[in-house]
């Protein structure tokens, strides 16, 4: 079964790994923190960092790349080089991406939105999300590999796991992408009320607001009550601004939601929250 590790989430840097528990190998999903912390708190989710087999990036904001070049170089001399996978637009738009793969003597692999990338014994298939950045993605993992079977038909895969934040809302596309997952990282960035009367200046508000911004806590319901289904075991708020949110506020948000329109379902389904200064594992 997938697990989610999710080492740090919120403004001030950002880094999960989703790990394979057939294999123990594992794939880091951005890195926006110090090699200290992200050693750290690898070690106490239990994951062995042998077993990382590639970096995912979702887009070129300092707090999900500006820590990779100092983690890459402290695995490299540990043995470990993970391949890097970026889109495009997003390592154009990088320096510090672009600097941190030459600084251990390798390339970062470009994808495209609807690519599969075999990474770790996992199909990774990477969709457009919306944020104000060169580009963004959200991921969604299945376990194993889905192969064509007999007659043609796509073999059902044993584990799912969504993964998407930095989006100001909920595309099409992520929804169909992240349909029928066992496992949901999902941002839940802020509260309305809060962000309104915060102290932020009103541009940096009308642009966590907008539709290239953030999801806020209702959104994330919504979202979440239009995925809930009879296999969602687990949803995981994510990206908690410290400012314009509490960790109370997206768990009972997303609670609310599921026993208001799935009542049936909402007993199954964990609701847990990410955050910035230690270490989530959901499984």
């Amino acid at each position: 079964m997938l697990k989610l590790h999710v080492l740090a989430s919120g403004s001030r840097g950002n880094a999960a790994i989703v790990e394979n528990g057939r294999t123990g190998q594992g794939v880091l999903v951005d890195c926006g923190i110090c090699k200290r912390e992200f050693l750290d708190r690898a070690a106490t989710c239990g994951f062995d960092l042998s077993g990382l087999a590639a970096v995912v990036i979702t887009h070129d904001h300092g707090d999900h790349v500006k820590g990779l070049g100092v983690v890459l170089r402290g695995l490299a001399k540990a043995g470990v080089r993970p391949a890097v996978y970026a889109s495009e637009a997003v390592l154009a738009a990088s320096a510090p991406l672009r600097d941190a793969v030459a600084s251990v003597g390798v390339s970062c692999r470009v994808f495209a939105a609807g690519d599969r990338l075999p990474l770790a014994g996992l199909a990774v298939r990477p969709f457009a999300t919306s944020h104000d950045a060169a580009a963004s993605f959200g991921f969604r993992f299945d376990e194993p590999v889905p192969r064509v079977g007999e007659g043609g038909a796509p073999e059902v895969a044993a584990d799912a796991l969504g993964f998407v934040t930095d989006t100001g809302f909920m595309t099409d596309e992520a929804s169909r992408v992240l349909a029928g997952v066992r496992l949901l990282a999902l941002e839940s960035n802020h509260d309305d009320r809060m962000l309104r009367e915060g102290p932020y200046p009103y541009p940096v508000k009308q642009r966590i607001a907008s539709d290239r911004g953030h999801l806020s806590n209702e959104q994330a319901a919504r979202a979440l009550v239009d995925l809930v289904h009879e296999g969602l075991e687990a949803v995981v708020a994510m990206h908690v601004s410290q400012e314009n949110n509490t960790y109370r506020l997206p768990r009972e948000t997303l609670e609310r939601a599921l026993a208001e329109a799935a009542p049936a379902l909402a007993p199954q389904v964990r609701v847990a929250v990410a955050f910035q200064d230690r270490p989530v594992t959901v499984a």
